[in-house]
């Protein structure tokens, strides 16, 4: 494995990775959106740096559960609604222009891929911007809960803490007094139209990513630690069908011992830099 640390190396690595390897399937983390004011989950070293996201059974059978998410919710997800696309996010829009992108596979849930005009792009984990019954299958949009939230629950909209990931915040109090708001159809749980953690991705989304890699050059991982298996088998694929895979992830990744170019440099810009090398 080649390993880089200096984003000027870095762009010049990558931009012959991508003259080389013209195609790329690539694959974003929460490492592309903390320029945004989005926070990301874990260190360079791949550990947690808070506690862990709410689990999908826990929040399906735990009426508590609920409670502090959708509680929380009221602080965390203006910080994901009003975000708006960084460097990151239009680079790869323009990489997309200049037709070096088969398919862009993100992590992600907050659009922002989308929202800085990339078209070819799968939400692999859903979108937070909508929410969605467990029951009936209603769908609305994520606002549209967060102002029934705020009508319900006068007394918690004077609660600041800071933001976590995917609309959370870290916030302790007791939230058993909160009313949850159900869905305006059939009063089913509603959550939102994310793969929470211990949920599967769907089906239809693997698969199209899946013949996307197949069909394409090299894999490019970016902003991401690869701790999650929905990403990480990917990598695992392409190896096993000899695609090289190039990283541009600050700190450790669970797929080092089978990346081919590991850049652990600035990702805004090492990709600036690349961009003015590959027109």
């Amino acid at each position: 494995m080649r390993k880089i640390t200096n984003h000027q190396d870095a762009a010049l690595a990558l931009a012959e990775f991508i003259n080389d390897h013209p195609s790329l399937f690539i694959l974003t983390g929460a490492g592309v959106s903390t320029d945004s004011g989005i926070p990301d989950y874990r260190d360079e070293k791949g550990d947690w740096k808070r506690k862990q996201p709410v689990q999908h059974q826990d929040f399906m059978t735990s009426a508590a559960t609920r409670q502090r998410y959708w509680g929380r919710s009221l602080i965390g997800w203006p910080i994901i609604r009003d975000a708006k696309p960084n460097t990151c996010h239009q680079a790869l829009t323009e990489l997309e222009q200049l037709t070096h992108l088969h398919l862009l596979v993100t992590q992600n849930v907050d659009r922002l891929h989308q929202a800085a005009g990339s078209q070819k792009v799968i939400d692999l984990h859903g979108r937070s911007d909508r929410a969605i019954c467990m029951n009936c299958g209603f769908q609305c949009p994520r606002d549209e809960i967060h102002h029934r939230s705020a009508l319900l629950n006068p007394d918690f909209l004077h609660f600041t803490a800071t933001a976590a990931p995917d609309g959370d915040a870290d916030l302790d109090t007791d939230f058993s007094n909160f009313d949850v708001p159900d869905c305006p159809k059939c009063g089913g749980i509603l959550k939102p139209d994310v793969v929470f953690f211990g949920d599967n991705v769907p089906k239809q989304h693997v698969e199209t990513a899946l013949s996307a890699l197949e069909a394409s050059d090299a894999m490019l991982v970016i902003g991401s630690s690869l701790m999650v298996y929905s990403g990480y088998r990917f990598c695992k694929r392409a190896q096993e069908w000899n695609k090289p895979i190039a990283s541009l992830t600050l700190g450790k990744t669970r797929a080092d011992d089978i990346t081919h170019l590991k850049l652990s440099a600035k990702i805004d810009q090492t990709l600036i830099a690349t961009l003015a090398l590959i027109k």
